[in-house]
């Protein structure tokens, strides 16, 4: 039998049928949903009398729209409201598992999804959510979906779907004291570019990546997608089953074993042929920080904001690392949204507000990191500080440990569970200019709900640090 990578054996194991389009059907074994991308796609089942395929196969949970200070219902706001009632009566009235305000399962969906066991190698896993791609950190193939696709998923268990080629990014060496996932995976989009990975699913390996966490794995595989990928994996090994053993929807027991088997043959084989194949230095890279107004304009804190005319010439040149991906239009257009100024140094650059959480960077040992660097500190005056955990899980994880009394001390605010600041579709917003360090996972114009707001992304160890500092500082110095 020819050699093949994990991709392939996921992928021809899920086939329905080849499509005249010559796309696949798919057939996904989890569909997780949550309150925004589903009233719609549950009003077209009605308006097709159809059910849901497989009830037992969706999990939903509320986040995006969910409140982290004030939760009690109704919501102050309207449409928020809404979303989350219409997903109480669909799951009701389908009889799909809900992990709801009340539950003890609730939390951000791609951080509910690993926790509970659902996520497994080998799955298909589809979710109406582009960040979806973090559920590839188990071995699995995961896709994010639209509105559309979420209905299709419902009526079918199946998706129509491109075939992938398959790039391989081996991170080579180990991290540094200061360096975490969040800068390995902006290394990477800043290599390759926003688009760089359209057409294509990552796989993620090499000694610095096999060295991660589940967590950190988790955040590498999240921000696949703002890479241009349609999804992003790390093969299955020894710390993804020690992870799953235990969890609430993982096998148990004899079980289980029989799963570790059948998860590790899932992993790419020795040899396999991959389309493209990305070689990076894990030594080398040190603590980074967006600049711009997309995940793939970001430099090192030692380093400084590109010049575009710099950058167009040596372009011309022919380089070929980030700055020869750099479009002068596109660069003048960042720093006129953000007000940098070419060449300045990114460290330095004063922050008004902080924010840890996010799908991307909102799991325990994020906390534990952000927390190991402001205990014993206090946030700058100028700057407001949110730490958001995750899940309701994490949150009683981190207050078992007394991070969030850390938190509190410095002047933090600590949250309940949720998308919170990532994004504007509840009350954690920016306000006008803000500038805020953010462990989150997009710096678009607006994304933080403020039109004029301003984002740098960033670890959370770095966050904390600029929390603490009021700008941006090199983590590392306040480790040593």
């Amino acid at each position: 039998m020819s050699r093949r990578t994990l991709l392939q054996k996921v992928w021809d194991l899920h086939t329905v049928r080849r499509l005249p389009t010559g796309q696949t059907q798919l057939f996904i074994g989890l569909h997780l949903i949550h309150e925004v991308t589903t009233p719609q796609a549950f009003d077209m089942l009605r308006a097709r009398g159809a059910g849901v395929a497989f009830p037992e196969r969706t999990y939903a949970t509320v986040d995006h729209i969910v409140p982290t200070l004030d939760q009690r219902r109704p919501f102050a706001d309207e449409l928020a409201e809404q979303m989350m009632a219409a997903l109480e009566r669909n799951c009701r009235e389908f009889g799909i598992r809900f992990a709801d305000l009340g539950s003890e399962r609730q939390g951000i969906v791609h951080v509910i999804g690993p926790e509970l066991g659902l996520t497994q190698p080998g799955l298909t896993i589809a979710c109406g959510d582009s960040h979806t791609s973090t559920h590839g950190a188990f071995g699995a193939v995961a896709f994010g979906i639209g509105t559309s696709q979420v209905r299709d998923v419902l009526a079918s268990q199946c998706l129509a779907i491109d075939p992938l080629k398959v790039r391989r990014i081996t991170v080579s060496g180990a991290l540094g004291p200061g360096v975490y996932a969040k800068d390995v995976i902006l290394e990477i989009i800043a290599r390759l570019g926003v688009k760089g990975g359209v057409g294509f699913a990552y796989e993620y390996g090499g000694p610095a990546i096999e060295g991660l966490s589940m967590d950190e794995r988790m955040t590498v595989c999240n921000m696949s997608i703002e890479g241009g990928a349609r999804a992003g994996y790390v093969n299955p090994d020894e710390t993804t089953f020690r992870y799953l053993a235990g969890r609430p929807f993982a096998p148990a027991g004899d079980a289980f074993e029989r799963a570790k088997q059948w998860w590790a043959s899932m992993a790419s084989d020795d040899g396999a042929p991959y389309d493209d194949e990305v070689q990076i230095d894990g030594d080398a890279i040190e603590p980074r920080v967006t600049w711009g107004i997309n995940p793939g304009q970001s430099v090192g804190v030692s380093e400084r904001i590109p010049d575009p005319r710099a950058a167009a010439s040596e372009k011309a040149e022919g380089q070929a690392e980030a700055e020869a991906r750099v479009d002068a239009g596109a660069v003048d257009e960042a720093l006129a949204f953000m007000g940098f100024a070419a060449g300045a140094p990114i460290a330095g650059t004063k922050v008004d507000v902080a924010f840890v959480g996010s799908c991307t960077n909102s799991r325990l040992t994020d906390l534990r990191e952000a927390a190991r660097v402001v205990r014993g500190q206090r946030v700058a005056p100028h700057v407001r500080a949110l730490a958001v955990p995750g899940s309701k899980a994490v949150r009683q994880a981190a207050e078992a440990e007394g991070l969030h009394e850390v938190f509190l001390e410095a002047g933090f605010e600590w949250r309940g569970a949720g998308c919170s600041m990532c994004l504007a579709m509840n009350p954690d917003r920016l306000n006008g200019r803000e500038v805020c360090a953010s462990s989150s996972n997009r710096n678009f114009k607006g994304r933080q709900g403020s039109p004029t707001g301003r984002t740098l992304l960033m670890s959370p160890a770095m966050v904390a640090a600029a929390a603490v500092s009021g700008e941006v500082t090199d983590v590392r110095q306040m480790l040593d």
